[in-house]
C-alpha cells in the first residue's frame, strides 16, 4: 500500500519547533470570541483568591483552638464566635469556587468549540481550493483525520489548555504570595521543590510531544488503509487479498499502538512525578515546620495551613501538567492541520488574495467556489477555444502533452482520439483549470483562462464524465447541485436529455433520495443524471470525457437522440474510444503520446491511411 509507506516515512520525521508560530495562528480565532475570554479571565482572579484563603482559614481555627495568636479580624472572640465566623467564611469561599467555576469552565468550553468550529470552516474551505494536483499525492483518509479528530484537539488547546495554564499559573502565584507573606521559610521551602520538578515536567512533556506527533501520523495512515479498502472493497474480495490486506493493516495498527504507549509512558512518567513530589513536600513541611514550632519560631496553626499549602500548590501543577499534556496534542494537531493550511493554493483568480501573518503561514481568505449562485445566461455562447503551444507534466519535467497548438472554433464539435495515454483526458483538465499549464496558454474566446474567474470559466462548460459522481441528497438536489433551480427547470431539463421517464419511474420522482455516491442507482441510470445536470446549466461548451461509455445500446440511442439537440448551437469536444460515434463531428484531432499527429474528418484521415486509420480497423476487426 503506498499510503502506509508514505506515512512511514512521514512519521520518522521529528516535528517541526514552531510552537510560537502556531499559537500565532489561533489568535485570530481567539479575537473573534474576544469578549468571552476576558470574562472567563477575570474569574480567574476571584477563584484563585479564594483557594488561597481556604488554608488560611483552617489554620486560624486550629490556632484558634490552641488560643495561639490570630488575625486582627478574630481577636476578642470566644471560640464559638470565632469558629462560626470561620465556617462562615470557609462556606463562602466553597461557595464562589463552585459558582464561578462552573461558569468559567462554561465559558471556556465555549470558547473552545467556536474556534474548533472556525477551524474546522477555513479548512475545508481551503482543502476544496486547493488544486487536483494535491489530491493526486494525499491520501484521503489523510484529509480526513485532520479534518476531523486533528481539530477536534485543538479545541482542547483553549478549552482545557491554554486557559487552565493561565489559572494554574495565577492560582500558584497567588498561594506563593500570600505563603510568603505569613512564613517565608517554609515558604522557600516549597518553591525550592517547585522549580525542579518543573523543568522534569517539561522536559517529559517534550518527549510527550515527539510520540503524539508520531501516533497521530500513524492514525493517519490507519485511516488512509481503511478508507482505501472500503473504497475498493469490490477489488480486495474479487482477488482474495482479505488476508493480505489484514496483515497490511495489523502491522500498522501496532506500529500506532506502540506509538500510543510511548505517550501513555510519558504521561505517566509525570503524574508519578508530581505524586512522589507532593509526598516530599509535606514531608518537608513537616520536618521544618516541627523544628520552627518546637523552637517556638512557628505557631501550630500557620504550620496546618502550609501543610494545606503544600497540597494546595502542587494541585494545580498536576493540573498544570495534564493541560500542558492536552496543549502538547494540540499543538500536534494544529501543525498538522496548519501543513495543510499552508499548502499553496495554486490556481487562483486574478483578483484573489493571500493575506501573510509571517513569511511561514498565511491566513486563508475565502473565496466563492466555481459552483457560486450566479444567475445563467438565457442561451448558450459558444466559443472559440485555442491551445497555443501548451506543454504539460503531472511531475516536473515529465511532459504528457508537448507543444499542442491548435484550435477549436465557435459552435465546432471536435473529437480528441488517441491510444491510453496520449493526453485526451488532461487536456480536458487543462482546459478546465484543474490544473495549470507547464507552458504556453490556453485562450477562451482570445482571453487566457487564467486570467478569468474560475467561476466564470466552469459556468461556460459543463463536463460529463465516464464515472458520474452522485452525492448523497434526492435526484433533483443532485441535478441543480445547490443552485436555485426550480423544479419546472430541473423537469425541462430531463426532457430535454430524454432522461425523465427513467426519473418519474422511481420511487419518489425527483425526491427519491440518493445514496452516497449513488448506490441505489446503476452506473447508466447514474450517467443519465449527469446529462441532465450538464442539460440545466445551458452551457456554451459542452465536453464528453467518454460520457455513454456505462450506457446499455438502447439507453445510448436514447441519450445519442438528446445530444444531437443538446450539441446545437455549442461548441463541443467529444473523448471516445468507440470511433464509430465520434463520425458526424466536424473534426477529429489524433494524439499520440501527447503530440497532434493529425487532423481532420472522419473520411479525411481515413484517406491518410496513418494512426486514426490503423485505430478505426482495429475496433472493426474486434466488432
Amino acid at each position: 500500500m503506498t499510503s502506509a509507506s508514505s506515512s512511514e516515512a512521514e512519521v520518522r520525521q521529528a516535528p517541526r519547533p514552531t510552537d510560537l508560530r502556531l499559537f500565532r495562528i489561533l489568535l485570530p480565532y481567539a479575537r473573534r470570541n474576544v469578549r468571552l475570554l476576558v470574562v472567563a479571565l477575570l474569574l480567574l482572579i476571584p477563584l484563585a483568591l479564594a483557594g488561597a484563603l481556604q488554608p488560611i482559614i483552617i489554620g486560624q481555627a486550629v490556632a484558634l483552638a490552641k488560643n495561639e495568636p490570630v488575625m486582627p479580624f478574630l481577636q476578642g472572640k470566644s471560640l464559638v464566635a470565632g469558629a462560626q465566623l470561620l465556617i462562615g467564611l470557609l462556606v463562602l469561599t466553597l461557595t464562589v469556587q463552585l459558582a464561578l467555576s462552573g461558569m468559567q469552565g462554561y465559558l471556556i468550553q465555549k470558547v473552545g468549540q467556536r474556534i474548533t468550529a472556525s477551524i474546522r470552516n477555513d479548512l475545508f474551505d481551503h482543502v476544496t481550493s486547493l488544486a487536483t494536483r494535491f489530491f493526486d499525492r494525499t491520501p484521503v483518509g489523510r484529509l480526513i483525520t485532520r479534518l476531523t479528530s486533528d481539530v477536534d484537539a485543538l479545541g482542547d488547546v483553549f478549552s482545557t489548555g491554554a486557559i487552565g495554564v493561565v489559572s494554574d499559573l495565577l492560582t500558584m502565584l497567588v498561594l506563593l504570595v500570600v505563603m510568603f507573606s505569613l512564613q517565608w521559610q517554609l515558604a522557600l521551602l516549597l518553591l525550592t521543590l517547585l522549580l525542579p520538578v518543573t523543568g522534569l515536567i517539561i522536559y517529559f512533556q517534550q518527549q510527550y510531544r515527539i510520540a503524539n506527533y508520531r501516533s497521530r501520523e500513524e492514525l493517519s495512515a490507519l485511516n488512509s488503509m481503511l478508507q482505501e479498502n472500503i473504497v475498493g472493497i469490490n477489488v480486495v474480495q474479487l482477488f482474495r487479498r482479505e488476508a493480505f490486506n489484514a496483515e497490511l493493516f495489523r502491522k500498522v495498527n501496532l506500529r500506532y499502538i506502540k506509538e500510543i504507549d510511548r505517550t501513555i509512558f510519558f504521561d505517566s512518567a509525570v503524574s508519578a512525578t508530581l505524586e512522589w513530589i507532593a509526598l516530599a513536600a509535606i514531608a518537608g513541611v513537616l520536618w521544618l515546620g516541627s523544628l520552627l514550632v518546637s523552637g517556638k519560631v512557628l505557631d501550630f496553626g500557620i504550620l496546618t495551613s502550609f501543610i494545606l499549602f503544600a497540597q494546595r500548590l502542587f494541585d494545580p501543577l498536576r493540573q498544570f501538567a495534564e493541560r500542558f499534556t492536552a496543549i502538547q496534542a494540540g499543538l500536534t494537531a494544529l501543525e498538522r492541520v496548519s501543513d495543510i493550511l499552508n499548502e499553496p493554493v495554486e490556481i487562483r483568480d486574478p483578483e484573489q488574495q493571500v493575506i501573510n501573518a509571517e513569511p511561514s503561514m498565511a491566513v486563508v481568505v475565502r473565496q466563492p467556489h466555481a459552483n457560486g449562485l450566479d444567475p445563467q445566461p438565457d442561451a448558450p455562447r459558444p466559443s472559440e477555444i485555442r491551445f497555443d503551444h501548451v506543454w504539460f507534466g503531472y511531475k516536473p519535467n515529465e511532459f504528457v502533452l508537448r507543444d499542442l497548438n491548435f484550435t477549436i472554433h465557435p459552435g465546432e464539435k471536435v473529437a480528441l482520439v488517441g491510444p491510453t495515454g496520449a493526453g485526451k483526458s488532461s487536456i480536458i483538465r487543462l482546459l478546465c483549470r484543474l490544473y495549470e499549464v507547464s507552458k504556453g496558454r490556453i485562450l477562451l474566446d482570445g482571453q487566457d483562462i487564467r486570467d478569468l474567474p474560475q467561476t466564470e470559466l466552469r459556468r461556460r462548460m459543463a463536463v460529463i464524465l465516464q464515472d458520474g459522481f452522485l452525492f448523497a441528497g434526492d435526484v433533483k438536489g443532485n441535478i441543480a447541485l445547490g443552485e436555485p433551480y426550480t423544479l419546472e427547470e430541473i423537469r425541462a431539463a430531463a426532457e430535454q436529455t430524454n432522461v425523465a421517464q427513467f426519473i418519474e419511474q422511481l420511487p419518489q420522482g425527483y425526491d427519491t433520495p440518493l445514496r452516497q455516491r449513488g448506490t441505489n442507482l446503476s452506473g447508466g441510470e447514474k450517467q443519465l443524471l449527469a446529462f441532465a445536470r450538464a442539460a440545466i446549466r445551458n452551457p456554451g461548451i459542452l465536453v464528453l470525457d467518454e460520457a455513454t461509455a456505462n450506457l446499455d445500446v438502447r439507453t445510448e440511442s436514447v441519450i445519442q437522440e438528446a445530444l444531437e439537440k443538446l450539441l446545437v448551437g455549442r461548441t463541443a469536444i467529444i473523448i471516445a474510444h468507440r470511433l464509430s460515434t465520434i463520425r458526424s463531428v466536424d473534426r477529429i484531432l489524433v494524439l499520440k503520446q501527447g503530440q497532434l499527429v493529425e487532423s481532420g474528418s472522419h473520411e479525411e484521415l481515413l484517406a491518410q491511411d496513418g494512426l486514426y486509420a490503423s485505430l478505426y480497423r482495429l475496433q472493426m476487426l474486434d466488432t
